[in-house]
């Protein structure tokens, strides 16, 4: 099967674009839908006509775009069942499976960022649509869930094969590098990745994509059971969940 196209683009402030393209069939996917004009140029610069746009949840400066997308190009909106997403057309949830462009998309429910926030996971491909779950060295804010639940989303996530590649929501990993440093600065792997990033984005580069087994490797998010971090944080008997709880609220912070 001839591989998938994916061009990544800013958006807003920090919101990153990405737009998924089948070059036998056309079909093009925007991951989520930040603001029109972006996605507009990037589908004019590759010549590319949108088809879907799957959202992972309902926060403005995820579906801005949705309802002027639609009614332009008729594309079709997949998103998370238990929130409202505008323009939705077909509702998904936890365990659902539907097909892009002949590729098997399964569903994952990740709840802490907002309470129906999902993940798109394209097996056969090996890729993630992580949005606002997981980031390149951090995770989402914990706006409407428990950081409990959150903990258990990323879980699922890190579960996933480390060969994963894993497109995320925003260009927030310079000031996450910087903060997992403060958690975890006896990591060789994080001290390595947090030069090349700095040297990255002087550049005017982007963090994305990254991989589950650079996260699992470097993320504090992902490492509430490492023993050096655990350590660290006087925090050598608590529950996985706890130590994650107390690294998101430093992070709240920082």
């Amino acid at each position: 099967m001839t591989p998938l196209e994916i061009d990544l683009f800013p958006c807003r402030s920090d919101n990153f674009g990405v737009l998924l393209h089948d070059p036998v069939s056309g079909a093009t996917a925007s991951i989520d839908a930040p603001e029109e004009k972006p996605i507009l140029d990037a589908l004019a610069r590759r010549g590319w006509t949108l088809t879907h746009i799957l959202t992972t949840h309902h926060h403005g400066d995820h579906v801005e775009a949705n309802l002027a997308l639609k009614q332009r190009f008729g594309a079709t909106i997949i998103g998370p069942k238990r929130e409202t997403i505008p323009g939705i057309d077909r509702k998904v949830d936890e365990g659902d499976v539907f097909e892009f462009a002949g590729r098997r998309v399964e569903v994952i429910a990740t709840p802490g960022h907002t309470l129906g926030h999902i993940c798109f996971y394209l097996p056969e491909e090996k890729l993630l649509f992580a949005a606002d779950t997981l980031f390149a060295l951090g995770c989402g804010r914990v706006f409407e869930g428990t950081p409990a639940q959150m903990w258990t989303s990323l879980e699922k996530l890190a579960a996933l094969p480390d060969e994963t590649t894993v497109y995320f929501g925003h260009e927030y990993t310079l000031s996450n590098a910087r903060f997992a440093k403060t958690i975890d600065s006896d990591n060789a792997a994080l001290l390595a990745r947090v030069e090349e990033i700095e040297a990255l984005r002087a550049a005017g580069g982007f963090t994305a994509p990254t991989t589950i087994g650079l996260e699992k490797a470097t993320n504090p998010f992902l490492r509430a059971g490492d023993p050096a971090i655990r350590r660290h944080l006087g925090m050598e008997t608590a529950s996985d969940a706890e130590v994650f709880a107390e690294i998101r609220g430093r992070k709240d912070r920082f």
